[in-house]
């Protein structure tokens, strides 16, 4: 790299800083050129008016726990997590005022000293930051109820492609004040997508999440700036602090456990559960049941008939006990028509009991060997309900014709299904079939009405789908939108739209995977295995080499 950027933060170029930032979650891995921990907002300006003028990517990283690819890349891989930790609390108007560094489960600290919470709260809220959350507009299983991260966004603040900084605000129209890349916007590709809208709404999913592409949609529906940014998984700049709704805690909570003997019956089981308000409907298929019994046995499956082909877990959030009581009994009656077994959860013993099956399979995937590496290549496609159980099918009986084991979870109330995928590393040809099941299941998901992505993003995993998904003159109108925020391409290549590179390339696992010193190498392994995502990887680029592991520069 022939210039420095100067910065006040942590710029490194050696191999181990740039090994420790080689991967994330998910399937890739890619060695940057050089690793930025900006000191604050100052730096990032700095940073983004070097890359502009020497031409080089940016890619933005929070915890690193995003599944499909968008945290690594070739260029400048940005630390975001080492901004200063902002984080206020305004109890009076229910929001927030915090820095992208700050993570899911640190806001909801606080915030519940106030009795309030962000509803959004994913498995990973341990570790995942917001500004990650906001920019793959993420959920979890609440977001049944109360929605993927857009709609708890008030406002950004944002570095843009020439290095200014702007404030976007939900409800208020962008003003002069804004920096350049929101006036190109408003005259050059605003007028459009209004012209556009009747297109729009013709090929955008109609199912209940989606975080694929630009949201041309909401935007149409808002007029807001903010929800292009939500879900542009740092393609158009830095959002360097963010605002956010909160909403009060509820009072009383409980559980419903359902069994059911077959697939054909889950769409109407979960609408006709729908219509009670649950907070959540989360499903664990066979696939599923049958890994915990691979590695338990029978006594992983209590309360599970054996003939089950799907277990749903149904949340209810009510103001007191005898509420939520009446709302499970409510929702026993619904589901018992349908039902192998019904088990309920009413107080917190009870719950922590029946979230143990969900939490079992996580260190079975992860504590697999090396040779059966757990692979996200199709783990957030979304589909109508009423076509889930289809779905699901689909990807059973595709894996099986392709001598794939898979292993398959989700949000059932919301129709978006995750997918484990076990391949033998040791078969010739995995790879593959792999690819092979990953276009079979990415075209039944779109031929469904479905989307690629419920809640993770495309990152440069599925940006080839998006095509295939939404048109070329929708895929037409993403460009404009990426062209007009950045003229020069920085902001994260390949992600959403896609750079010309083979599918599935620079995987993390297979004989072909960059070479890492070994040392960062089983430490990256390790992060993987037990969640620790939110270690700081320049404590694995300083720590001493334990065996001399060095590696060819990539």
């Amino acid at each position: 790299m022939t210039e420095d950027p100067a910065l006040q933060g942590i710029f490194r170029t050696d191999l181990r800083a740039r090994a420790a930032y080689a991967e994330g979650a998910g399937i890739y891995r890619i060695v940057p050129s050089a690793v930025a921990l900006p000191a604050g907002r100052e730096d990032l300006t700095r940073l983004v008016q070097w890359a502009r003028r020497t031409g080089t990517s940016l890619i933005p990283r929070g915890a690193g726990s995003g599944m499909c690819g968008a945290n690594v890349g070739s260029g400048v891989v940005v630390d975001l997590s080492s901004l200063p930790g902002v984080l206020e609390i305004d109890r009076a108007e229910r929001r927030a005022r915090v820095s992208p560094s700050i993570t899911a489960g640190q806001l909801n600290q606080r915030a519940a000293e106030h009795g309030l919470r962000l509803p959004p709260d994913p498995s990973s809220a341990t570790w995942a930051t917001l500004g990650g959350m906001v920019s793959t507009n993420a959920a979890g299983p609440l977001s049944l109820r109360y929605g993927s991260m857009r709609p708890w966004v008030h406002a950004l603040e944002v570095v843009t492609d020439d290095g200014a900084i702007g404030r976007t605000v939900r409800g208020s129209k962008d003003g002069p004040e804004l920096p350049a890349a929101f006036q190109r916007f408003a005259r050059e590709v605003a007028p459009v997508l209004r012209n556009s809208a009747d297109l729009i709404r013709q090929h955008f999913p109609r199912t209940r999440k989606n975080s694929s592409g630009f949201a041309l949609d909401a935007w149409l529906q808002s007029d807001d700036t903010v929800d292009l940014w939500v879900g542009a998984e740092g393609t158009l700049g830095f959002i360097s602090e963010l605002e956010i709704r909160l909403d009060p805690s509820p009072a009383a909570r409980a559980v419903l456990q359902i069994a059911l003997g077959d697939l054909d019956e889950l769409g109407q089981v979960v609408t006709s559960l729908l219509g009670l308000q649950p907070s959540a409907i989360e499903l664990l298929d066979r696939t599923f049941l049958d890994l915990v019994a691979e590695a338990a046995g029978r006594e992983g499956l209590r309360h599970i008939p054996a003939a089950t082909q799907a277990v749903l877990v149904v949340d209810f959030e009510r103001d007191n006990p005898t509420a939520v009581r009446g709302a499970v009994g409510d929702a026993a009656r619904v589901a018992g028509p349908w039902a192998l077994d019904l088990v309920t959860a009413l107080d917190a013993d009870e719950e922590r009991r029946l979230r143990a099956l969900r939490a079992a399979a996580s260190p079975i995937v992860a504590g697999l060997s090396e040779r059966r590496r757990s692979m996200q290549v199709i783990e957030d496609g979304c589909v109508p309900l009423e076509r889930l159980g289809t779905y699901i099918r689909f990807i059973r009986q595709a894996a099986h014709a392709r001598g794939l084991q898979v292993v398959i979870f989700g949000h059932a109330g919301d129709g978006n299904v995750h997918v484990n995928l076990l391949p033998d590393l040791d078969r010739a040809g995995w790879r593959t079939e792999v690819l092979a099941l990953q276009e079979e299941v990415m075209a039944e998901v779109i031929r469904l009405g479905g989307t690629v992505s419920g809640e993770h993003g495309d990152g440069r995993l599925r940006a080839r789908f998006l095509e295939q998904q939404y048109g070329p003159e929708v895929v037409a109108l993403f460009r404009r939108v990426k062209t007009a925020f950045d003229p020069d391409g920085i902001f994260n290549p390949g992600v959403i739209l896609p750079e010309a590179e083979p599918p599935l390339a620079r995987l993390k696992m297979g004989s072909d995977a960059a070479e890492l010193p070994s040392d960062i190498g089983r430490a990256l392994r390790e992060i993987e295995r037990t969640g620790g995502y939110a270690r700081s990887r320049l404590s694995l680029a300083d720590a001493p080499p334990d065996d001399g592991g060095a590696a060819r520069p990539a």
